[in-house]
């Protein structure tokens, strides 16, 4: 049986991601109270009915006071022999309070302090997520996702068997719009030739042949993909022998568009080539 428990900060997406989970065929439930956590995995594991086989569930700070006992539930699940995978949703505290602004939404904090205040809300849940953070599975970070590029995400993720073994997820970016949170290794590769000054390839991406051509086409470029690799190859077996789900490499240049979707490419070819799950994202190819 698959089962995910999907957490994370309000705002961050965790609907976007629930059906993300049922258009790949997963039966899902939103805003499970943690105390019955336990039992509906029974419930599923002993059923009968193969839609139950495949289950997802979100569990947040709705839940109110019960949610602050989720980390240890969860501890205790994994002692009595229950396997699942847990997913979290992170997001930058900033962005959180302009989607709730732009929503006029009410955090489920917010009644926790006078006036209502939305800061004060969005930190003390930023607080009291860390515990169920630091043992999830997988952590996404939405800051500069669009609700179509985290459905992505998602699906690559699990469309990929439990039994698979761990996920390699590359990821190119642009520094000029952040560091991706959830990365586990992060790559510069703003020291290689840059097509965004070859007037033919500025509006182009990695995606295209010429600008993939133009960026491998250097010494440097190819004496950096070796070296890279070669380290790459050498670090990956290590996450993985440490119970690892997903490890997250980062490829990042100045706007996310030319030599990172470029690389990140290369690289998800060579994991898979290599017989390692491997899933692709390119997080600001398509920004202005």
């Amino acid at each position: 049986m698959e089962f995910v428990i999907i957490t994370g900060l309000s705002g961050a997406g965790k609907t976007s991601a629930l059906h993300a989970m049922e258009d790949i065929g997963f039966y899902c439930v939103d805003n499970i109270p943690p105390l019955l956590l336990d039992t509906f995995y029974d419930l599923c594991d002993n059923s009968v009915d193969k839609r139950m086989k495949k289950v997802a569930v979100v569990v947040d700070m709705r839940s109110g006071n019960m949610f602050n006992e989720l980390a240890d539930l969860i501890s205790k699940c994994k002692l009595s022999g229950k396997r699942f995978r847990i997913l979290f949703l992170d997001t930058k505290n900033e962005t959180l309070i302009i989607r709730y602004k732009e929503t006029r939404r009410k955090h489920p904090l917010a009644s926790e302090f006078s006036g209502g205040s939305l800061e004060k809300a969005v930190e003390l849940e930023e607080e009291l997520m860390k515990p169920v953070k630091i043992i999830s599975d997988y952590v996404i970070d939405t800051s500069h996702m669009t609700p179509k590029q985290l459905k992505e995400r998602v699906t690559n993720m699990f469309t990929h068997n439990a039994g698979d073994g761990m996920l390699v997820t590359c990821m190119s970016f642009g520094f000029k719009y952040g560091i991706p949170l959830e990365a586990d290794l992060i790559f510069d590769v703003r020291c290689l030739p840059n097509p965004f000054y070859i007037k033919e390839l500025k509006h182009k991406t990695g995606l295209d042949e010429d600008v993939r051509q133009y960026v491998l086409g250097f010494d440097v470029t190819q004496q950096f993909v070796e070296k890279l690799i070669s380290f790459l190859d050498f670090t990956i077996p290590l996450y993985k022998e440490e119970g690892k789900s997903e490890v997250v490499i980062g490829i990042g240049c100045t706007g996310g568009k030319h030599r990172s979707v470029t690389l990140a490419r290369l690289l998800n070819s060579h994991f898979i080539e290599n017989n390692q799950q491997s899933a692709i994202h390119h997080r600001d190819i398509w920004k202005a």
